[in-house]
Formats: C-alpha cells, sequence, structure tokens
C-alpha cells in the first residue's frame, strides 16, 4: 500500500484546497492535484492526494470512498503507478493514409476510365 490516493468522479468546480481540506479531516495532507484538460484548463474529474501515511491513506478510502461531496458520489481508491504507453508514431498514420489513396486510385483504373497518372 502507497500513501498516494485517486480520487475521481469530482465535481469539475472543486479545488485543490477544497479537496486537501476534506482529506486534512482524515489526517495529514501531503500534496493534492487536481488534473486539469491541457486545452481548457478545465477540471477532468479526477485528481490525486498524498498522505503522510499509509494508515491515514486506509482510514480516508474506508471513509471517504462512495461518500458526497459537493453533489457528487466520490470513488477513492489507492494510486497505481502509470504503465507505459505505446507511442502514437506519425509515421503510421502517414503510411496508412497513402495506403488508403492507392486503393482509391486503384478503383479508378478498375472501372474503366482513364487515369490522369
Amino acid at each position: 500500500m502507497t500513501n498516494k490516493l485517486f480520487v475521481t468522479n469530482l465535481s469539475y468546480d472543486v479545488t485543490q484546497d477544497e479537496l486537501s481540506e476534506l482529506f486534512s479531516q482524515i489526517g495529514k495532507v501531503v500534496s493534492t492535484n487536481i488534473i486539469l484538460d491541457r486545452e481548457t484548463g478545465q477540471s477532468r474529474g479526477f485528481g490525486f492526494i498524498e498522505m503522510s501515511s499509509e494508515t491515514e491513506a486506509l482510514e480516508a478510502i474506508k471513509k471517504l470512498d462512495n461518500s458526497d461531496f459537493k453533489g457528487r458520489t466520490l470513488m477513492v481508491k489507492e494510486s497505481r503507478p502509470m504503465t507505459e504507453r505505446p507511442r502514437n508514431d506519425f509515421r503510421n498514420s502517414y503510411d496508412n493514409s497513402n495506403r488508403r489513396d492507392s486503393r482509391r486510385d486503384s478503383r479508378k483504373n478498375t472501372r474503366g476510365r482513364r487515369s490522369n497518372y
């Protein structure tokens, strides 16, 4: 078990201070981080809380999971480490678009039409 918690189903107007205040009723909060959308800067509805000890983290899960906060039912769980995701390689999408164009060109030729190529 770690001291870091994953909190989801947050209201979009919840601030980091409000979330920190809620969890500080259980124990000492080391850090609070609400995840924001890159383009709009608006909350994405989830965040992370780091408590000072495992005992406090377990207590926070027990007391705040499925509890109501600002009209939403919170889900509080142990945070898991981030896993590696496959890279979105631009070349793959470029190759696929070329393949699609070549198929379209070959269909033109099979319909008995003359190609300008």
